[in-house]
């Protein structure tokens, strides 16, 4: 895109000259565009125009003002001939050049030097053409000056970004002037473009880049605008960019990374298991995107009480980005530190832009180490004094947790037991064996209880026994069942004695199965341990061992706890340390050992050899319930070094010697810890290298006595020494007891050391230090230790809130509510709801545990019990799992809930289904409704109800897909139903709902939702016209009615099919048989009626039409249809003469069906075509099945008659005829027609038999009770005969007589007639005959064209209904061309019906698309008479007509050739001349063979003349008809004129006696008048007369011209305003003439004699008696009413002697009124006029004014009038 500065206006002089000729331009010159717009650069490229190449354009830049610059344009002739141009120069004087003639030879040049001199600073353009013989053209010449101008694009896409991220992309800026530009962007957000503002050089670019950050989720579409002029101008230049960019939300999803289904989403909760302490476990999961954008991300941890030792879960993907369709693999790794405990983090996946946002929740438990003993004890039994006994104990480790072990006992000699390895590892699931020696040095009885510790685990405990004699002493051997006396004493110390005596003399010691002691009442309180009693806690135990006495921080100690103590239990030698232990710069330092019993002890100390340390003296004797001192005297060796040790001293009874064994008490032994350095003063120490793990130990954060265990490494591989060092925090460091506190560590040995306190809220949060000073020096190790009281803190989702939606009365709705541990300790729960509201809410889980930083989800349930607010307060109460009923803390969660009466309702309360296939069914949505504001729970119920009567039950068929559900409230669910009738019937369903309440129970009485309405239907089909062809062409509807008995199929088509009919409910191949079985009991003949053999096939086309709302699928079934095809072995090959008759139908396709199937739409309608061919004389049959689908299956029983050309056939449609019902007594007897059709080639005589007549008077009292008025006659070929009969009943019975009907040189047939008498009719319920038992009576419109129909009439049938005799009835038709390409002529035939109907114009011609109007009139005669007429219209189109004039006008110029030409006979002429023929002869029969079948039972069957029998064998044609045939191809026949068309109109009426029409149509007596005039003489009627009965024109031409002059006057006045006027005049003047006077009792002249005794024998004399008196007298005028209507029969009566005023005739005001309507009836069938407008309103003058003008006319009147009186008064 190019934009440019606006500059000064182009300057040219006058308007540009317009070129003549042929004006080429090149497309590739472009008008320069400005304001922004693009601009083109000068065209340096060459074009071709004319055969001439040169530049289109020729533009000067630099110029200045007062010079002359010259630009050359080059011409090349490029043609291959010489070009000869003519130069037009420019117009303006600005440019100038030499004008001159250019010739250019093929392939030579010009240049051409063009001028230009400049006034002012502006542009300038002008032009030059050149003009050769071809043509011309235009080159533009431009003077430019220089001007801003930037090269942008037109828009600039950004690429897909996520919401509130960004995306960027970069266009170039480009300055194509010669300016140098400044430039400045403005934009507003989501788009920022840099730099914003600029200068660029001429022809400098500049890269712009567009960052795109948008905010919502939308398609962005805004205009960048960039304003750039002179540099510190203000820019009147402008430019825009559009810039595009879509902005999506981005979306993340979690994926495990072991499942092969990508799209499958991994859980919300990574559960790592079981880890060991001090291991990682790491796991992976999967973060996939699957949006289009590119999705940033954080992963963070849900911030909470944090840990005080850190998370125990990392990730190694804090943040990042995936790509569209990418993944990104995050890995958790789960390090636990503290044993049995569980884990629990919640990782936040935040999406930058997301609508939402995903929490992972981290789950592990830690498990330690599980260390067991293969025994508890170990016994070394008795050991001489100097010897030295070894035994094995293994140490199992059953856990997958390695285990570090650590045995409290000096292995160095200062002891007499010793244990290797005394410290080690444990593999998991591994053990080892474990090496215990007994070396005892005095002899005595040894016992100690050596620790075992295990890290992170409680120590275990392993009792060492063993006795030492020698020669001199023998003390009593210790055996294990003393170790069980001791610990029982020791349990119940306060209780028994201290002595062993007292023992003994305690009543209630007795020894147990191991023959140790044991209490009697202690036996119920043993723990099912292998000792049988109860063990200490471990860790209690061994804190008392190692500190030698009393515990300060157990509450259990006690002094009566204790046999024997020491103090200190730690020594320290050469240590400088302010601690409570005993630390000394001297070489010994005292220890003190105290006798709690109240026996003497006597002391033993352990000696060992070359030990540093010493303890003096090495023994003694306690007296009870002293002390005594020793000193410990450190005396190293070896300088410069480390030394350590545990000293051991042993105390027992003195008196115990003695006692038996059983109840000797083993010794006790107490140890003292020393450790001490001999390096020299200012002799550097040894560097210590060890690790302290953890290097930070955290307490529970209860005040309840706590240990924890810390590892402390020698890396080095120098002995190190520890202690620890209080004096820099004495008071926090002295709140831990560390145990050991000293001691000495071998190199790549450890030390487990044992911390316990009591954590205290004034303890500090983030810790203090313990320092233990390492080898006697300056280094120190700290341990930082955490023992702080913090208060448990749980909370609750939404700031202690939950809000329940409103709420049915009775029903529940149910909320989650999450609770969450803030604390370090694990938590057990409980929620307490009062008594009052439990009815109300309940939750799940009610109580629980909760571990640290895990939340819960809590289901609340809420049940209001009535329409209020309730406002509940549950209590949380939750305490440390620790600490069970201790530390209770409690919250309240509000909980608020309102109860509503909630309602459904159908969104439509009737839903009418339609109509639906019986057998199928149909899927319905039924909206229901809440308009409530609470959900509502319910239950649905259905109740059927047939509409029909004569059904009464029927299996429910609404089926509701889900009977029960919950609607939210303001809300709509569609209710799926399935609708499967079983029956034609009318259903109406009525849905109910009831409310559920909590429990699932029906809560409300049943209430009606909406009822549906639905209609079983089967397939129908119903036929609605007919129409005739070729043989059966001339028939009337209603007769080719009659013939296929559609009254009847039309009725079994809308009728409910029978179970057996619908045993294949499609078309189906089922039968082996030829003639297959028929599953349905209707049979209905389909008559094609009867045609001379080889005439024209009988067609008869119905239209079918489909009256229902469903699909029909219909077929015709030939017996071929419904058989099995079977092998050729499985055909027998036996045939019966039925079979036989059925193939030659069949094979010679002698009925054919055209479709044969198809599908109707609802209310669509098609045609059928059925055609018999007259191939074969006699009577055939064949049998189809009319099936519908789903629907009925009718038997049609086609039935067609071949007639021989020479025999007189009459074909009767059927041999039964039922009368009209006539009134017994009648005076005049209806008269009634029946119908003989001739179905032969030659006429027919027929004679009614009129001895049955006779004889059937004679049966009836003489009475002639059927009469035949022409019992005889004859029938044209093709023609119908009408056969007028009077049936006068003497009784009201129903008359059944058979009459023979005989024909000349024919069979004779008995036609069987049936009547029935009346007592006497009902007023106004006599029916016109024929509209209750025919179709065609009705008035029908055709809707669709049969084939080959181009004219199309309004109505096929005019029912005239009742009317009286004598009287005349008009009705209007329209003949329409639906054509649009061919014109119709159309002839009315009247010759047979032309007495009482006349239609008018009975012959035209119509142009496509035109309409014709048609004034049907019809004029009943003067006997009561039911009238069937059959009026034929002809029409033929104009095409066929002139083809045959054409054809005929050849034929008869050949003709005449012929006639004056001759020919010359010689053998040797190839062709001969066509012979003339002026008709047709009669073609022969065709011969017809069969079609290929698959296997040949019978000869061929053809249709010859001699064929005698079906199966006899066709003999070949004789020479003679092969010549004939040679002969009659040769011949040229005359053209025959065309086949009009035909259109049956069917009219129908019923007269009745002038005497009985007023008494039984009452309403109808004024609409009909008598308007027959008296008959001419017989003998003076012609041809060209009207028929009897007609009125006769006027005065011929004359009547014509009054009516058209009459019908103009009065289409004339009612335009005229002033007669218009004289209307108001008019109404005020008296009447000119009144109705003639008649008496009641007298009775027309007309009329026929009252009495009629017997109905003569002819009466068609009776005919001939018409009205009296001459055509001259004024009586038999109709007078015209007030209203200007024809008056009626009752008003015709003659009057005598009464002054009337002379007036129009009637017959001539009717015709003028009558072409007055029908005016109006062609106008609105042209839309001219419009009969349903609303008429205009005329405004009439004020009613005063009017009653004025009224009066004084009248006035003038009266005058006038009393004036006119006065002067005949004088006359």
């Amino acid at each position: 895109m190019l934009a440019e500065s606006l500059g000064p206006g182009p300057l040219a002089s006058g308007a540009k000259w317009k070129p003549s000729g042929k004006n080429i331009k090149d497309p590739g010159i472009h008008q320069r565009q400005r304001g922004g717009k693009y601009r083109r650069q000068a065209s340096s490229q060459r074009s071709c125009l004319l055969g001439l190449e040169l530049k289109p354009e020729l533009v000067w830049e630099d110029w200045d003002l007062g010079g002359e610059f010259t630009e050359t344009l080059v011409l090349k002739n490029i043609h291959s001939k010489l070009q000869k141009l003519h130069i037009r120069p420019p117009l303006s004087k600005f440019f100038t050049l030499i004008p001159q003639i250019i010739v250019l030879s093929p392939g030579t040049s010009f240049s051409m030097p063009i001028s230009f001199r400049p006034l002012q600073r502006c542009e300038y353009e002008d032009s030059i053409e050149f003009q050769t013989k071809d043509g011309s053209f235009q080159v533009c010449l431009r003077a430019t000056i220089p001007c801003h101008a930037l090269e942008v694009p037109d828009s600039v896409l950004l690429p897909l970004c996520a919401v509130q991220n960004s995306s960027h992309s970069t266009f170039l800026l480009k300055n194509v002037s010669k300016l140098q530009t400044c430039f400045q962007w403005e934009c507003a957000a989501p788009f920022q473009l840099s730099p914003e503002q600029g200068l660029l050089k001429p022809g400098q670019e500049c890269h712009i880049t567009v960052l795109f950050q948008p905010q919502e989720a939308l398609v962005y579409q805004q205009q960048a605008n960039c304003k750039f002029g002179e540099e510190g101008d203000k820019a009147e230049s402008c430019c825009t960019v559009l810039l595009q960019g879509l902005a999506k939300y981005p979306c993340l999803q979690l994926r495990n990374s072991g499942t092969k289904d990508e799209k499958k989403q991994c859980g919300k909760e990574l559960h790592f298991g079981s880890v060991a302490v001090g291991q990682s476990l790491q796991k992976h999961f999967y973060i996939f995107n699957p949006s289009p954008v590119t999705a940033s991300f954080s992963l963070s941890q849900l911030s909470s009480g944090a840990p005080l030792l850190g998370s125990e879960f990392s990730c190694d993907v804090p943040r990042g980005k995936v790509a569209p369709g990418g993944s990104l693999q995050a890995t958790v790794t789960y390090t636990p530190a503290v044993v049995d405990s569980v884990s629990v983090e919640y990782l936040s996946l935040k999406c930058r832009g997301a609508l939402n946002e995903t929490l992972i929740k981290l789950t592990g438990n830690c498990v330690g180490p599980n260390v067991s003993l293969s025994s508890s004890v170990v016994d070394f039994g008795c050991v001489e004094e100097g010897g030295a006994v070894v035994q094995t104990v293994e140490l199992v480790n059953s856990s997958p947790v390695e285990a570090l072990y650590q045995w409290v006992l000096d292995c160095s000699g200062n002891s007499v037991f010793s244990i290797q390895p005394a410290s080690g590892t444990l593999c998991p699931h591994s053990h080892t064996t474990l090496k215990a020696v007994y070396r005892p040095t005095q002899p005595i009885a040894h016992h100690r209880r050596v620790a075992c510790l295990i890290l992170h685990r409680d120590p275990m405990f392993l009792d060492l026994i063993g006795t030492c004699h020698s020669e001199l002493q023998q003390p009593a051997i210790l055996k294990p069942e003393h170790l069980v006396l001791y610990k029982l004493h020791w349990y119940r110390r306060q209780d028994l004695a201290d002595t062993p005596s007292d023992i003994q003399q305690d009543n209630n010691v007795h020894l147990d199965q191991q023959g140790a002691l044991c209490p009697v009442e202690e036996q119920s309180h043993q723990r099912p341990d292998s000792a049988g009693v109860v063990c200490r806690n471990p860790m209690e135990e061994y804190y008392q061992s190692c500190l030698g006495c009393m515990d300060p921080l157990s509450s259990s100690s006690s002094l009566s706890s204790l046999h024997v103590s020491v103090m200190p239990s730690e020594l320290l030698f050469n240590h400088k340390i302010s601690s409570i232990l005993s630390t000394s710069s001297t070489s010994s330092q005292p220890v003190s050992i105290t006798n709690h019993t109240r026996e003497k002890l006597s002391l033993v100390w352990t000696a060992a050899q070359d030990s540093p340390f010493t303890v003096s003296p090495p023994l003694c004797e306690l007296a009870p319930l002293k002390s005594t001192s020793f000193r410990v005297t450190y005396d190293p060796k070896q300088l410069n070094t480390l030394h350590g040790a545990q000293l051991e001293c042993f105390a027992f009874y003195k008196d115990n010697q003695d006692l038996e064994e059983r109840v000797l008490f083993p010794p006790w032994c107490v140890t003292v810890r020393v450790i001490g350095h001999s390096f020299q003063p200012g002799k550097e120490h040894f560097i210590p290298s060890c690790s302290l793990k953890p290097p930070r130990v955290v307490f529970p954060a209860l005040s309840v006595l706590s240990h924890q265990t810390v590892l402390l490494q020698n890396c080095g591989d120098l002995p190190l020494t520890f202690c620890l060092d209080h004096s820099l925090n004495p008071a926090l460091a002295e709140s831990v007891f560390v145990v050991p506190s000293c001691g000495l560590i071998q190199p790549g040995s450890h030390q487990i050391l044992m911390l316990r306190t009591t954590p205290t809220e004034d303890s500090p949060k983030q810790g203090f230090s313990l320092h233990l000073r390492l080898n006697a020096a300056k280094h120190t190790k700290e341990l930082a230790v955490v023992s702080v009281v913090e208060h448990i803190c749980m909370s609750l989702e939404g700031d202690n809130s939950l809000y329940f939606q409103p709420t049915a009365v009775g029903s529940r709705t149910q909320r989650s509510h999450h609770i969450r541990n803030l604390s370090r300790l694990p938590l057990r729960f409980q929620w307490s709801i009062p008594e009052s509201e439990q009815e109300l809410i309940s939750v799940e889980p009610d109580a629980g545990e909760l571990h640290p930083n895990e939340s819960s989800v809590q289901i609340w349930s809420f049940s209001p019990l009535a329409e209020k607010t309730y406002t509940l307060k549950p209590t949380l109460t939750f305490w440390p799992i620790q600490t069970p009923g201790c530390n209770k803390s409690h919250l309240t969660l509000n909980v608020v809930g309102m109860g509503a009466k909630g309602s459904i309702e159908a969104e439509k309360a009737v839903l009418d289904v339609g109509e639906t296939l019986v057998g199928s069914y149909r899927s319905i949505q039924v909206p229901l409704v809440n308009n409530s504001p609470c959900p509502v729970s319910f239950c649905l119920s259905v109740q059927q109800i047939l509409l029909d009567e004569e059904l009464t039950y029927d299996p429910k068929t609404l089926q509701l897909d889900c009977d029960r559900g919950t609607i939210a409230s303001h809300a709509t669910m569609l209710l799926r139903s399935t609708v499967r009738p079983h029956r034609r019937a009318q259903y109406l369903w009525t849905i109910s709902y009831q409310m559920l309440n909590a429990s699932g129970f029906v809560s409300s009485p049943p209430q009606t939702v909406c009822e549906v309405r639905a209609k079983g239907v089967f397939p129908t089909l119903q036929v609605i016209d007919v129409w005739g062809g070729g043989s059966v062409g001339s028939l009337s509807k209603v007769h080719l009615w009659k013939l296929f008995s559609l009254d009847s199929l039309n009725e079994h088509m809308l009728s409910n099919p029978s179970p057996a009919e619908l045993t294949y409910r499609t078309p189906t191949r089922h039968s082996l048989s030829s003639s297959p079985s028929v599953f349905t009991k209707v049979l209905l003949d389909f008559n094609f009626s009867a045609a001379p053999l080889t005439s024209e096939p009988s067609t008869f086309v119905l239209m079918f039409h489909n009256p229902g709302s469903i699909p029909v699928d219909w077929a015709f079934l030939f017996p071929e249809d419904q058989q099995i095809e079977l092998e050729y072995w499985a055909e027998t090959g036996e045939f019966s003469s039925a079979e036989l008759h059925r193939m030659k139908v069949q094979d010679n396709h002698l009925f054919s069906i055209s479709p044969r199937s198809g599908t109707l739409l609802p209310g669509q309608q098609r045609t059928i075509h059925f055609t018999y061919s007259h191939n074969f004389a006699g009577t055939d049959r064949f049998p189809v099945v009319f099936k519908l689908s789903y629907g009925r299956e009718i038997l049609l029983n086609f039935q067609g008659v071949t007639v021989e050309r020479d025999r007189p056939y009459l074909h009767f449609a059927s041999k039964r005829h039922v009368f009209t019902s006539v009134t017994i007594g009648n005076c005049s007897p209806l008269r009634q027609m029946y119908e003989l059709n001739n179905g032969g080639a030659v006429p027919v005589r027929y004679e009614v038999d009129m001895a049955v007549l006779s004889q059937l008077q004679v049966d009836n009292f003489n009475h002639p009770l059927l009469c035949c008025l022409n019992p005889e006659g004859v029938v044209l070929p093709g023609k119908t005969a009408i056969l007028e009969w009077i049936f006068s009943p003497l009784e009201a019975k129903v008359y059944h007589m058979d009459i023979p009907i005989h024909i000349q040189d024919g069979d004779s047939t008995l036609v069987r007639f049936e009547g029935c008498g009346l007592n006497s009719p009902t007023l106004g319920s006599t029916t016109p005959f024929g509209c209750s038992h025919t179709k065609a009576s009705e008035a029908c419109v055709q809707r669709l064209p049969f084939p080959g129909q181009v004219l199309f009439l309004s109505e096929d049938s005019v029912c005239l209904g009742d009317i009286p005799v004598c009287s005349r009835s008009s009705r209007i038709l329209f003949l329409t061309n639906v054509s649009h390409t061919d014109t119709v002529h159309y002839t009315w035939d009247q010759q047979s019906n032309q007495q009482v109907v006349q239609i008018h114009p009975d012959q035209g011609s119509l142009c496509p698309g035109e309409s014709a109007l048609c004034a049907l009139t019809f004029t009943s005669t003067d006997y009561p008479t039911a009238y069937q007429l059959d009026i034929v219209c002809q029409v033929i189109q104009e095409a066929a007509l002139t083809r045959y004039h054409d054809a005929l006008q050849r034929w008869k110029e050949e003709k005449a050739r012929q006639q004056d030409e001759f020919t010359i006979t010689d053998k040797d002429l190839t062709q001969s001349q066509e012979v003339l023929i002026d008709k047709e002869p009669v073609a022969a029969p065709v011969r017809k063979g069969p079609p290929l079948r698959k296997y040949k039972t019978l000869p061929p069957i053809c249709a010859s003349a001699n064929c005698e029998a079906v199966g006899t064998i066709c003999t070949k044609l004789t020479r003679a008809e092969r010549r004939a045939q040679r002969e009659t191809a040769k011949a040229w026949r005359c053209p025959e004129p065309p086949q009009p068309a035909l259109l049956h109109l069917w009219v129908t009426a019923h007269s009745h006696c002038i005497l009985e029409y007023p008494p039984h149509f009452p309403n109808q007596s004024n609409e009909h008048y008598s308007s027959v005039k008296p008959q001419q003489p017989e003998a003076s009627s012609s041809s060209t007369s009207l028929p009897a009965g007609l009125p006769p024109p006027t005065h011929g031409p004359d009547r014509d011209i009054t009516m058209h002059v009459l019908t103009s006057l009065l289409s004339g006045i009612l335009d005229d305003p002033a007669f218009t006027q004289s209307l108001i005049t008019l109404a005020s003047k008296p009447i000119t003439y009144q109705l003639r006077k008649t008496s009641p009792s007298s009775l027309p002249s007309f009329l026929p004699p009252p009495s009629c005794p017997t109905i003569p024998s002819h009466p068609t004399h009776q005919r001939q008696v018409l009205l009296s008196g001459t055509v001259g007298q004024k009586e038999q005028h109709n007078t015209v009413d007030s209203e200007g209507t024809a008056g009626c029969w009752r008003n015709r009566r003659p009057t005598q002697n009464t002054p009337h005023t002379e007036h129009v005739p009637a017959d001539m005001s009717e015709d003028v009124l009558l072409n007055t309507l029908q005016n109006l009836m062609i106008e609105a069938v042209r839309g001219e006029l419009v009969l349903t407008a609303h008429p205009r309103t005329v405004i009439l003058p004020p009613f005063s004014t009017r009653s004025r003008r009224t009066s004084k006319a009248m006035a003038e009147e009266e005058e006038v009038d009393l004036r006119n009186r006065k002067e005949s008064a004088g006359t």
